[in-house]
């Protein structure tokens, strides 16, 4: 079985193809070896791209505004800025969040209100973005003591991991349409 993470596979490959040497065809053996020669090209070229993601995102100034949000870094800011080319054009935050896929359905017959679960109707892969953020957020709540955290544990302890996390993710896409409505350098974001 191979281990999880790029290093530990490539340890584990390289560790195999030299100890299964003497049981693989010289033609097996170069296919191989080829194939570790391109993945670690591919790396290299994925290393060279995040830097370059980096720079572009330290240097926008609304990609800056944007990596003040706990859980987005300069993948999901520059995603972000990239599909978002005007901000306004939403009339408020809900319905950029709506955009996105991050309200819940509503079913409401006979005058009861009922929500049901997100729409996912949105732009799937920055939802996702946002998700993971809201979830890396998450997964600190139990150590830090700030008011965010508490509200957060507090609504993990009523509703549960998956429901805050989206919560979290919409509340941050409300965050993110004012940071590009109303740009003001300088500004962290808030709750």
């Amino acid at each position: 079985m191979i281990p999880k993470g790029v290093g530990k596979f490539r340890q584990a490959v390289v560790g195999t193809l030299a100890s299964e040497k003497d049981t693989l065809t010289p033609l097996s053996q170069e296919m191989f070896w080829q194939l570790v020669d391109e993945c670690a090209a591919l790396e290299k070229q994925l290393a060279s791209y995040q830097e370059q993601l980096a720079a572009l995102a330290t240097t926008h100034p609304a990609c800056q505004r944007l990596m003040t949000i706990p859980g987005i870094g300069p993948l999901g800011a520059t995603a972000l800025v990239a599909a978002v080319s005007d901000a306004s054009a939403f009339k408020n935050g809900r319905q950029f969040a709506a955009w996105l896929g991050l309200v819940p359905r509503q079913h409401s017959p006979g005058g009861k209100e009922r929500l049901l679960g997100i729409s996912t109707r949105g732009d799937s892969s920055l939802r996702k973005l946002l998700m993971h953020g809201a979830r890396a957020t998450m997964r600190w709540v139990g150590r830090k003591t700030d008011l965010r955290s508490q509200g957060n544990r507090q609504l993990i302890e009523r509703r549960g991991k998956n429901p805050t996390a989206v919560a979290v993710a919409n509340k941050h896409a409300r965050i993110v349409w004012a940071l590009l409505t109303s740009p003001q350098a300088g500004q962290p974001a808030t709750n």
